[in-house]
């Protein structure tokens, strides 16, 4: 049996309960942690609904995928608990704290500073549709969304230029945030993988019209704000901000840019932090 040890709040090495030496401080941390079943509670928390664990046939790389994102990328972690690489070191805060009059906020320390963040953006990517090719006839397509330092990413279908991921991505927003940024990849496996275009969501007309309204589990299903399809954005219709069962949603479509065609259906989610 093999564990993945923790200590000092970096992750160090994956030791042999039979075969390996255990340092006090080794056995100490396991024990802090309290078994898989509890780490896991921890670890996966915000593990994204319809997400599917590596099962024992899985490949080596959904394998080191998934313990990438759980553990380095910590993006199954509760949001107040992650920490972040500062070059060789990384560095932790729990602090929250109110911004102003305005909702909670829970903060970490980056190369940049203390970095506030005011909510959570689900985003549910759900199809491309004639996506660029990029191989011999066709594309092997996997969606990259990138938000301040955050990045998360789709899985990859295989040989497929209308694709459907109805995959969820969970992103952490800063007070001070910027549009979401999202790009498309073409995998392969022997060279660099290829652009398949690139686009940009504005988060203003959702999180604004979310904060002006309230609680939406007070609200009844209703529009509360609209992103306007305009030459500067890469909207392929208008998109409508709705409350729909006690929830902040958005369906965005977009062309993408930079690339000979190809358009991805995302839906949002806002959850502030003070729901």
């Amino acid at each position: 049996m093999n564990l993945l040890v923790e200590t000092n709040i970096c992750l160090t090495q994956v030791l042999s309960v039979t075969l390996d030496e255990w340092t006090d401080d080794e056995i100490n941390s396991i024990l802090e942690v309290g078994g898989n079943s509890y780490a896991n509670a921890i670890y996966e928390a915000f593990l994204p609904g319809g997400y599917h664990k590596p099962h024992p046939d899985s490949s080596q790389e959904e394998r080191a995928d998934f313990i990438r994102s759980k553990y380095e990328l910590q993006e199954f972690l509760k949001p107040s608990l992650r920490i972040v690489s500062n070059k060789s070191s990384l560095q932790a805060t729990d602090s929250r704290k109110d911004v102003g009059n305005s909702s909670n906020s829970y903060s970490f320390e980056s190369e940049a500073g203390m970095v506030e963040f005011i909510g959570i953006l689900k985003v549910k990517v759900i199809k491309g549709t004639k996506l660029a090719v990029r191989d011999m006839l066709s594309s092997d397509p996997y969606v990259v969304l990138t938000l301040g330092q955050q990045k998360a990413k789709t899985k990859v279908i295989k040989s497929n230029l209308n694709p459907v991921w109805n995959e969820v991505l969970t992103l952490s927003v800063p007070q001070q945030y910027g549009p979401l940024k999202l790009q498309v990849y073409d995998h392969d496996v022997l060279s660099k993988d290829d652009i398949m275009g690139e686009a940009e969501v504005d988060l203003q007309p959702m999180i604004n019209a979310a904060i002006a309204f309230g609680d939406p589990e007070l609200l009844s299903d209703m529009q509360i704000g609209r992103w306007l399809k305009s030459g500067d954005n890469a909207l392929a219709r208008d998109s409508a901000v709705n409350v729909v069962g006690g929830k902040v949603k958005q369906e965005v479509s977009l062309r993408l840019q930079n690339v000979e065609c190809g358009e991805v259906d995302l839906e949002l989610e806002w959850i502030a932090l003070n729901q």
